[in-house]
């Protein structure tokens, strides 16, 4: 049977150790810890945020936390998975995130009101090296699960920093623009409402579509190191007409052959 991933909020006094002192505790108990959050660290205060997968009950971890002298209180709440499940990270100009998030957060809503949890966020940014600072951050973000490049030249740093992230599993869809980005990105979708919804479509766990598995995208021999679950979907929808549910038709039709 699997761990059960449980979350941890510890009310604790703000001192040199506290962390080390509480993961202690947690290791007694066959712990295995898959999120931390210092949410306060102040002197009268420190707020941490923990998410737990645990062998048994929760009941005697939270008893031994609270036996610290550091210790105030110990709360046990939903993991962050359950409440905004996988998330969508929107990148790029502020006109076309706007209009990413639009498609994206329109398709998320149709998942999760038959329960599914998606959650999409956005940042508009200018400039290569923010946005490739921007790239590279996002596989370090909790739950982050797919990047979104909106924008009307991306290449250069970005583009590296896109092969970066893609080795590391993170799916990385681009809009139809200038520059290489589009060349090493996942899926290329010249309309940015359809890219937000085929970004949530790709991700959704109810969605039976398989990827399809093809060669990685053409880049220098150093770049061949991505894996094949990084290197996935390769279609590339220039049309702007092109919907979500013709891609998903024309990506089994390809996957049956293969």
């Amino acid at each position: 049977m699997e761990n059960e991933t449980i979350g941890l909020v510890v009310h604790a006094v703000g001192t040199t150790g506290v962390l080390h002192q509480l993961s202690g505790v947690i290791a007694r108990h066959n712990g295995d810890i898959s999120s931390v959050d210092i949410l306060a660290n102040r002197p009268e205060e420190a707020r941490t945020y923990f998410e737990v997968a645990l062998p048994g009950g929760p009941e005697a971890l939270i008893a031994d936390l609270e036996a610290l002298p550091i210790v105030r209180s110990v709360e046990q709440v939903k993991n962050l998975q359950k409440i905004y499940g996988k998330r969508i990270i929107i990148v790029g100009g502020g006109a076309q995130v706007g209009q990413v998030a639009l498609g994206a957060i329109a398709e998320a809503d149709r998942h999760n009101i038959r329960g599914e949890h998606i959650s999409v966020d956005t940042i508009p940014l200018v400039g290569e090296h923010p946005l490739a600072d921007a790239v590279k951050a996002v596989a370090r973000l909790p739950r982050a699960k797919a990047l979104v490049l909106a924008g009307s030249l991306m290449g250069g740093e970005i583009k590296d920093a896109v092969l970066e992230v893609r080795r590391q599993g993170l799916l990385v869809v681009s809009l139809n623009m200038a520059g290489s980005v589009p060349e090493v990105a996942d899926l290329v979708v010249s309309d940015p409402i359809q890219a937000g919804v085929m970004t949530v479509m790709a991700i959704a766990p109810l969605v039976s579509v398989k990827r399809i598995r093809v060669s990685p995208p053409t880049t220098p021999a150093a770049d061949t190191s991505v894996p094949a679950q990084a290197a996935s979907v390769r279609v590339k929808c220039r049309a702007s007409n092109t919907s979500g549910v013709q891609l998903a038709r024309k990506k089994a039709a390809i996957d049956e052959k293969m």
